[in-house]
């Protein structure tokens, strides 16, 4: 490595370089070819090119590689610094100049839409750890939209909840999930723009009222039979499509399920939500709001899987019948305690394995299985045979959102549904759609 720095050195010394310009200025065809060229000159060529210093001095060569560490030929890269001149846009002044007008002399369209000042807030929907929901409405469509505002911490940046939320949502595309129209990333926050909706599923319980009864007569809360199973269909179709894409939601509670004025529901939501393959990934359990949580989970089970939504789902259902949660548990401990009194307490016979689980104790009080029927006698026979199906403690035994699809309780949905195949789909087969549903829907996918 001496030998050849040497020789660079010397190849490259003053002597060497003074005899290679002695020999040029002497030589006679040199002369005649290449006419020296006076001071004069050679300052106005530098005037012209002001740059010329700068890109001699701004390459790869010259800044990153050293050949006292290395004894591989550089490449052969420039970085061409920038002229100012470049920054001159047409009717505009440097404090308004933007990445998107720096084209290279080439102008680049403006996509107005994917800034947040195009949209207009309008009021606040809710506001959680990590995100504030506002109503908004698009400034050029004038289409309504649910703006959900993701404050960036400079240390922490962007949370995973959220990069979770836009990676699984950019792929799930159905009609029983809420729509993720766009993405818009600021210095500060980052901006998601989703179809709007107009109230969740616990709005909707608490401020209805059934036509079919009077004043008094009916649990607060508490929906009618038809409206339920047209829930319950919607949110089955849309968990149905989550499984098959491999994609647990972990977090399905009447708060994230949407709800339009036409009666069409959506999951949403999707910020505790996992992908899943196999062999079985290790979850955490630190999933689903206490209310809506599996025993597996609550026991400390790390390797459960598409389950956990049907027996989220079920509480769901039966709630939407009685207008209070199923198992509303102030502590985990609690909670499983609410589950056995009404599904019996579990012990290795009736659910082998239990013992291994992290959370289990031997001290447990022992209830017996009561009947759901019992606590839920407004449910026709079909339908607490589903939610028995659903509300099972062993996970292995619970049905699949699929299998809940095809049961007998859904069996007039379904039969309207195979009558509309080339109707407008979805959810119009529970409840027939209002004039105009299909233009709305038009309007909303043309943001």
């Amino acid at each position: 490595m001496e030998m050849r720095n040497k020789a660079l050195l010397s190849s490259t010394s003053p002597s060497s370089t003074e005899a290679t310009l002695t020999t040029a200025s002497h030589h006679p065809s040199n002369n005649t070819a290449n006419p020296p060229t006076s001071h004069s000159a050679t300052s106005l060529n530098r005037a012209e090119n002001p740059l010329t210093v700068a890109s001699q001095l701004t390459t790869a060569r010259a800044i990153l590689w050293d050949p006292e560490y290395t004894t591989r030929n550089p490449p052969d890269i420039r970085l061409h610094p920038t002229h100012v001149g470049t920054l001159s846009v047409g009717g505009r002044t440097d404090s308004n100049i933007s990445v998107r007008s720096l084209g290279g002399g080439s102008k680049i369209a403006t996509m107005d839409k994917r800034h947040p000042s195009s949209f207009q807030q309008l009021e606040k929907l809710g506001e959680g750890t990590y995100a504030t929901v506002f109503k908004g409405r698009n400034g050029q469509t004038g289409q309504f939209v649910a703006l959900k505002e993701i404050h960036l911490d400079s240390e922490e940046g962007t949370p995973s909840t959220a990069i979770r939320e836009i990676s699984l949502m950019k792929e799930l595309k159905h009609e029983n999930i809420v729509s993720l129209y766009d993405v818009i990333h600021t210095e500060n926050k980052l901006m998601l723009v989703f179809e709007y909706m107009d109230k969740d599923l616990k709005k909707y319980m608490d401020s209805y009222t059934s036509p079919s009864t009077t004043s008094g007569q009916s649990a607060r809360g508490a929906l009618d039979a038809g409206i339920i199973k047209s829930f319950m269909w919607q949110l089955l179709r849309g968990i149905a499509f989550c499984h098959e894409n491999r994609v647990l939601h972990r977090d399905l509670k009447p708060q994230n399920l949407l709800i339009n004025n036409q009666g069409q529901l959506k999951l949403a939501d999707f910020g505790l939500a996992r992908a899943f393959g196999i062999p079985v990934n290790t979850f955490s359990n630190e999933v689903v709001t206490l209310w809506y949580r599996a025993p597996d989970v609550l026991l400390g089970s790390r390797t459960y899987n598409t389950s956990i939504d049907i027996w989220s789902a079920g509480c769901i259902m039966a709630e939407m019948f009685t207008g209070r949660p199923l198992f509303p548990g102030t502590t985990n401990e609690d909670q499983l305690l609410k589950i056995f009194r009404l599904m019996g307490t579990p012990s290795e016979r009736s659910w082998p394995g239990i013992s291994s689980f992290p959370e289990y104790k031997t001290n447990w009080p022992v209830y017996s299985t009561q009947e759901l029927r019992a606590i839920l006698p407004q449910v026709e026979p079909t339908g607490v045979q589903l939610l028995g199906q659903m509300l099972q403690l062993r996970p292995e035994m619970r049905c699949s959102a699929q299998q809940a699809l095809a049961h007998p309780w859904f069996a007039d949905i379904n039969a309207r549904q195979a009558q509309q195949q080339h109707g407008p789909g979805g959810y119009a087969a529970a409840q027939p759609a209002p004039q105009g549903m299909v233009g709305q829907q038009q309007q909303q996918r043309a943001y």
